[in-house]
């Protein structure tokens, strides 16, 4: 799928450490503004328990996880709408990306300088917040001088569009992104063709010290979960250095690790994994003896479309399905037992893709 996340945040937060260590793509971090100019993009993994439990029922010859993007963007500073420290260079990045996950510094390090004096984390998201606001005011502006005109001359359209804007300028006039403003469906499908930096759905970050991590939430992560709430937004708290480190180790080692921290689970496996329902993708399943795999579709696909992601072939000359639930299969233990206990069904055309589905496609062309 050809869905990526952008990592935004202001200089010195953490934000190319972090990239780093989810994709040890060796991206430059450095303690100075604008040490990212050009974005980086990576391919992460997707952590999947289901996948191993799979490999073991099957024991095919190979292995395949499914991956999507992250994209490092360059920190953003105040001004960025109007150009600012490479803002705009920034901006049109952002516009390019899917969904983004805002990483916010909440921690203290006299050693790290923050690019405005002080770390104040919601003062920091204020900051990337308005100038994305700013940008999208600019845009919403410009097409409501191109669409008032129509909408003057009674065309059915315009005056539709025409009315969504006037409700996207007005909203955000008081600094509220377009995710947060409420559009019946046809208005959505009006907001989507705008292309809004703040109508992507996001996530924020909490970066916390070493020392920090299992801790509990500091008053500074609770300021961001606070406002991270009034747009239903998730926040995941890592200290993107220990993840870093995290990221060198493998098996054995990496459990023993996390367990000194007294954690179950890394920061950035629930990152990726977070960033991956934000974009609204899951994952279906193919295994045989050759290969178990994990395929990432979009919720909402089709059996067909499903396939396509295959291979064109699958989509053109699809004749059915054979399903069975992840569940089903691992409670069943082998594709044989499954199908003696009714479990595996053959769907067709109209069949909407579940998260889990272990399916193996039959087409002709």
């Amino acid at each position: 799928m050809a869905l990526t996340a952008g990592i935004v945040g202001l200089p010195n937060v953490g934000k190319s450490t972090l990239f780093n260590a989810i994709t040890q793509a060796g991206a430059l971090s450095a303690n100075y503004p604008f040490a990212t100019i050009d974005p980086n993009v990576g391919i992460v993994e997707v952590p999947d328990p289901r996948l191993e439990k799979l490999t073991e029922l099957v024991n095919p010859k190979k292995t395949v996880p499914t991956a999507f993007e992250f994209t490092d963007i360059a920190g953003i500073v105040k001004g960025a709408s109007k150009g600012e420290g490479l803002g705009n260079q920034f901006l049109s990045h952002i516009r390019q990306v899917d969904a983004i996950t805002h990483v916010v510094r909440a921690f203290e390090d006299e050693n790290i300088t923050h690019v405005s004096g002080e770390v104040d984390p919601i003062m920091d998201i204020e900051t990337i917040n308005l100038e994305l606001i700013l940008a999208d005011l600019e845009t919403v502006s410009k097409r409501l001088e191109r669409v008032a005109k129509m909408a003057r001359q009674k065309d059915k359209d315009a005056v539709a569009e025409y009315a969504v804007l006037e409700k996207l300028k007005e909203g955000l006039e008081e600094e509220t992104p377009a995710r947060a403003m409420e559009f019946s469906s046809d208005q959505q499908k009006i907001v989507k063709g705008l292309h809004l930096l703040t109508a992507k759905p996001i996530l924020y970050v909490a970066n916390v010290s070493e020392d920090e991590i299992g801790e509990g939430d500091n008053d500074k992560v609770k300021s961001i979960r606070e406002f991270a709430a009034k747009e239903n937004a998730e926040v995941i708290v890592v200290c993107a250095k220990i993840e870093a480190e995290i990221a060198e180790l493998e098996g054995d080692e990496k459990a023993e690790f996390l367990e000194d921290l007294g954690i179950a689970e890394s920061g950035l496996d629930q990152l990726i994994k977070a960033t991956y329902n934000l974009l609204g993708l899951a994952t279906y399943f193919t295994a045989g003896e050759q290969e178990v795999r994990a395929w990432t579709f979009k919720e909402g696909m089709t059996a067909p479309q499903a396939a396509g992601i295959i291979h064109t072939d699958f989509e053109r000359g699809f004749i059915r399905a054979e399903t069975v639930s992840y569940g089903d299969l691992v409670d069943a233990g082998t594709m044989g037992a499954a199908r003696d206990r009714g479990r595996v069904r053959l769907e067709g055309k109209e069949y909407l893709v579940k998260d889990g589905d272990v399916i193996h496609f039959r087409f002709n062309v």
